[in-house]
């Protein structure tokens, strides 16, 4: 499955955060969802057997969260710059701070500087008490304006 960049735009547009979500392949994947709190968005993972990366605690797949990370960083960046094309990703740093528990697992991203060509973005991924997160990330996104 690819990016349909059309159906994706209209989706931005229309303000329809399950679509712009399902239009993105992995995060599908992973069963992502978009929360409203307030006027800010929180991505949501919920915690099943496909995110254990180790059974025998059980603990989430340090890619599944890394996954998360990144893609609550580039859903805000769409969210908020309306881009011409879905960013790309330059760079992104995880610290993972803790074991995640195979419970919901939420995100929230803010972006730090949004230049012509190149966003900045830090996103914290939480279980329950924001103030706790499980990851941090730092991230550098291609943007594309538009024309």
């Amino acid at each position: 499955m690819t990016v349909s960049y059309q159906r994706l735009r209209e989706a931005l547009e229309n303000r329809d955060l399950d679509r712009v979500l399902t239009e993105i392949p992995y995060a599908h994947f992973l069963g992502l969802r978009a929360e409203r709190d307030g006027d800010d968005l929180v991505l949501l993972m919920p915690g099943h057997d496909r995110v254990i990366g180790n059974p025998m605690l059980p603990a989430l797949h340090g890619g599944a969260v890394g996954a998360l990370l990144e893609s609550t960083a580039i859903f805000k960046l769409l969210w908020d710059t309306k881009p011409e094309r879905v960013p790309k990703t330059i760079n992104i740093t995880v610290d993972y701070l803790r074991s995640g528990r195979v419970l919901d697992t939420r995100a929230r991203a803010v972006i730090t500087k949004a230049g012509r060509r190149v966003a900045n973005v830090q996103v914290r991924a939480y279980q329950g008490d924001e103030t706790k997160p499980i990851a941090v990330a730092h991230a550098h996104f291609l943007v594309y304006p538009k024309s």
